[in-house]
């Protein structure tokens, strides 16, 4: 069981037996009155987010999520699978669940996937990536003005804004965070 005394961001507990996570918070004392703990959490399972009070003394159950690190094999058309690099066992994932980090794996990549009582419920690529340039407009010779950007598809299927002078073919670092440029790849 945690208190609401302890919530800190990250922390995960349950509320109505779906998990939970602390975006932020903040313990407020009035000058009159019992004191409050301000939550901002979002449900793990359904990504709404919601604000509220809570007294310091409420208790909630602890949720447990369990972290691996599993290998992304192939997408049969609906379907992505990913497979337990130690126990060698496939899970297949929908779109849904990998929307965001999927743009940015390619077949044989790691990525951290996030359990809660044995379901994937979220996919996370790597925070930094080295991809590919397979389509971009060709930069404009003596076009030198400052943060001038384009859209470029990387081998991922992803479209990233690059500075002017990166070419095809070129291997560039991404963050998969924000879905920024980062440099050339070395």
């Amino acid at each position: 069981m945690i208190y609401a005394s302890d919530f800190r961001k990250g922390v995960t507990f349950e509320i109505n037996g779906e998990p939970h996570v602390v975006l932020d918070f903040q313990h407020v004392k009035p000058g009159k009155g019992a004191a409050f703990v301000r939550t901002k959490y979002r449900n793990i399972l359904t990504g709404a987010t919601r604000e509220e009070a809570f007294n310091p003394n409420d208790k909630f159950p602890k949720a447990h999520i369990d972290t691996k690190q599993m290998q992304y094999l192939y997408n049969d058309g609906e379907l992505y699978y990913f497979m337990d690099q130690e126990s060698f066992d496939q899970v297949p994932l929908t779109a849904d669940q990998v929307e965001d980090a999927i743009k940015y794996l390619r077949e044989n990549d790691t990525a951290t996937i996030k359990f809660y009582k044995g379901n994937a419920f979220l996919v996370e690529a790597p925070n930094f990536v080295n991809l590919k340039i397979i389509e971009t407009e060709p930069g404009v010779k003596g076009d030198t003005a400052t943060n001038v950007t384009k859209s470029a598809t990387v081998e991922t299927g992803a479209v990233i804004q690059v500075p002017i002078f990166i070419e095809e073919g070129e291997l560039v670092q991404i963050d998969t965070r924000t879905g920024e440029y980062l440099g050339r790849a070395k």
